[in-house]
């Protein structure tokens, strides 16, 4: 791309109101998700630029109940000023309050009658690593505590929290209530905010290429300049509707992160978060769980997860997570059980719900191993055969795993990258892979299960993995001896 001349203050109004709207559009859209899956609080309506909300007026939403959240949206063009002592205590460029005194006011205002209120400030701006104050924000709750509060009034955190304190007019003590709620959700650059509605939109059962995140906060501008500031869940449903945006149903969210951070964890019914309990920094060779964790914590947590969802009739898993544990989430809510999965696969929604013409009978090779009454069975939807089937046949013959034979499934055109390009096709893959293993399996003690396919496709063969036997599912740990067991599975 080639550099763009500097911005005029024009572009940077125009700029700063599309973020606001793009924010805004993400909270009609929780608006609509919640009350299509009877959330116990829903939001009720999404004010934007309200009143009585103060300097935390730009998106507000309404909750049957408090606490409402109150969200001040800055946006910049340049990253020259991060967030941090300076830029929230400075006086206004007309000499007024600090942003942070505006912030305390309103917060003493909304907070005046006893209700709590849940506070905001969202931004593009990174946060500052060397303030000692906002460098210990927690990345999970995007709060400043609780390590804001640790260190003696003589520490920098001390002495910056006095100084916090009285830009504010408030008292230590009050400081300390005002940063319990009050969230710093920064580096929100626009391309993170576009990947977080296109995701969203998905869930919600929305048309979400960028084009309808565009034409959604086109239409929030548009009530905007109509002088309407709250927008109610009938102009919400009416919106989608005079736009062409439906596209299926709402879905409950379950975000499970083991290898990098979910885009929906803030807007998730229910989270997973393992990524500080698997091994490594980075997300390409994140592969078990790091000592103490184990895979049966991991098991547990993924196995309690359908009693903590609202409306678990349509659940889209989020997040990323390795083939195992998608496998795992799939039995969870196994098709039995009534549930209807979605996983968001390269872009596409891959649904349970979505029909196929019949199921791919899949491709079987068999493989004699004589150690015992079980099978295991290994599923190569994406890797090179030959490789793939030595890696399981010498793990189960050098783990002495007592399988009878080893059955190789893969699509009918052969294992490759991509050779399941969409969610009807993922389902009757699963559908045909199952079928092909229940007669080989009905009297055999356990199944010993290896996994070389989509993520999306592991979960949707979880979720239709029944009339089958107990199954170990095995991880690609990448180690010496390729596999290790993670989580055995009744069936």
């Amino acid at each position: 791309m080639e550099p763009l001349p500097a911005p005029s203050p024009t572009s940077v109004r125009i700029a700063g109101d599309h973020y606001q709207w793009l924010i805004a559009w993400t909270g009609c859209l929780t608006l609509l998700r919640e009350n299509a899956i009877h959330t116990a609080n829903p939001v009720i309506s999404v004010g934007v630029e309200a009143d009585d909300a103060g300097n935390l007026d730009d998106v507000v939403l309404l909750r049957h109940n408090p606490p409402h959240t109150y969200i001040q949206v800055k946006y910049t063009v340049s990253s020259a000023t991060p967030v941090n002592e300076e830029y929230l205590t400075k006086p206004s460029p007309t000499g007024g309050p600090s942003i942070l005194k505006k912030i305390a006011k309103t917060w003493r205002t909304l907070t005046a009658d006893g209700i709590d209120a849940d506070l905001a400030i969202v931004t593009n701006r990174a946060p500052d690593a060397h303030d000692p104050l906002i460098a210990v924000r927690d990345a999970r709750t995007q709060l400043l505590l609780p390590k804001a509060a640790d260190g003696t009034a003589r520490s920098k955190t001390g002495q910056a929290r006095t100084r916090w304190a009285q830009n504010a007019g408030l008292s230590e003590t009050e400081l300390h209530d005002l940063l319990s709620r009050l969230r710093f959700d920064l580096s929100r650059e626009l391309a993170h905010v576009y990947e977080q509605l296109q995701l969203l939109m998905a869930v919600c059962g929305l048309r979400n290429d960028s084009h309808a995140v565009d034409e959604g906060a086109n239409w929030v501008a548009q009530q905007v300049r109509y002088g309407h500031r709250t927008l109610t869940l009938d102009m919400v449903k009416a919106a989608v509707d005079n736009l062409n945006l439906k596209t299926g149903p709402a879905y409950a969210i379950l975000s499970i992160a083991t290898l990098k951070p979910d885009p929906l964890a803030a807007e998730a019914d229910h989270t997973i978060n393992w990524i500080d309990r698997f091994e490594t920094d980075s997300e390409y060779t994140k592969r078990r769980p790091l000592a103490p964790a184990t895979w049966a914590q991991l098991q547990d947590d993924i196995e309690a997860a359908p009693a903590r969802l609202p409306g678990r009739t349509n659940v889209s898993v989020s997040g990323s997570l390795r083939l195992a544990p998608a496998f795992l989430t799939g039995t969870a809510f196994r098709m039995v059980t009534g549930a209807d999965l979605a996983v968001l696969q390269r872009g596409d929604l891959w649904s349970t719900r979505d029909a196929y013409d019949a199921e791919y009978a899949p491709m079987i090779k068999d493989y004699d191993i004589g150690q015992g009454e079980d099978l295991a069975v290994g599923i190569n939807v994406t890797v090179k055969a030959q490789d793939f089937t030595e890696d399981v046949r010498e793990y189960v013959e050098a783990q002495n795993i007592p399988a009878s034979k080893l059955l190789i499934l893969t699509p009918p055109a052969g294992p490759k990258d991509r050779s399941v390009l969409d969610s009807p096709a993922a389902n009757a893959l699963a559908v045909g892979m199952r079928n092909a293993l229940r007669r080989p399996a009905r009297t055999i003690p356990r199944i010993h299960l290896f996994l070389a396919c989509p993520m999306g496709l592991a979960l949707l063969l979880g979720h239709r993995w029944n009339r089958l036997r107990p199954t170990m599912v095995y991880e690609d740990v990448s180690t010496a001896q390729v596999y290790e067991p993670a989580f055995f599975v009744q069936a």
